[in-house]
Order: C-alpha cells, then sequence, then structure tokens
C-alpha cells in the first residue's frame, strides 16, 4: 500500500540512495515505453558527397606527412569532402 503524499499517491520507489536520487517504477516505465525517452532512434550515417574535389596538393601533403598511400590519403580527403583541415585533423584525432 502506497502512502499519501500532498494528496498524491506516493510512487512505488525500486532504489534510494543516500544521496536523495531515487529510481520509481512509474517513471522507469514510462522511459522504456515506445517514443519514450529512451526509444531507439535510427542512427544517421554522415554520406560524402558524391564527387568532392580533391586537391593534388592535398593528397600529397597527407601521404607525405603521414606516410600513407596516395590512395588511402585521397580516400579520406573524399570522406571529409576535400576539406584538408578537417582530414588533418581526423588523422591526428582531434575530431
Amino acid at each position: 500500500m502506497s502512502r499519501s503524499t500532498n494528496g498524491r499517491p506516493e510512487p512505488e520507489v525500486i532504489v534510494q540512495y543516500l544521496d536523495g536520487f531515487a529510481y520509481n517504477k512509474v517513471k522507469m516505465e514510462e522511459a522504456f515505453l515506445p517514443g519514450g525517452f529512451l526509444a531507439e532512434k535510427p542512427a544517421t550515417k554522415p554520406h560524402p558527397p558524391k564527387d568532392p574535389s580533391v586537391k593534388k596538393e592535398d593528397v600529397d601533403l597527407i601521404a607525405n606527412e603521414f606516410e600513407l598511400p596516395r590512395a588511402k590519403a585521397e580516400k579520406i580527403l573524399q570522406q571529409h569532402a576535400g576539406d584538408v583541415t578537417k582530414a588533418l585533423r581526423s588523422l591526428v584525432g582531434l575530431s
């Protein structure tokens, strides 16, 4: 039986923590309902442009500095729409 607080029934608490946080049954059930905040959303994958302009100098820069084959350097630039700055940042691990 639930207790009443201010005229409303107290929610069924599943876990009560010492720091004051608690999980209650109603909110947990709502979270897992279709459309709830935990509902799975389709993953969107960014699509590279079909024909990005890749400059020969940029391919040479990436191939020489990172000691990569030209084909891989060109592929990385295509993935970043020909933007050498974004390609370099991704290779270094900053993006």
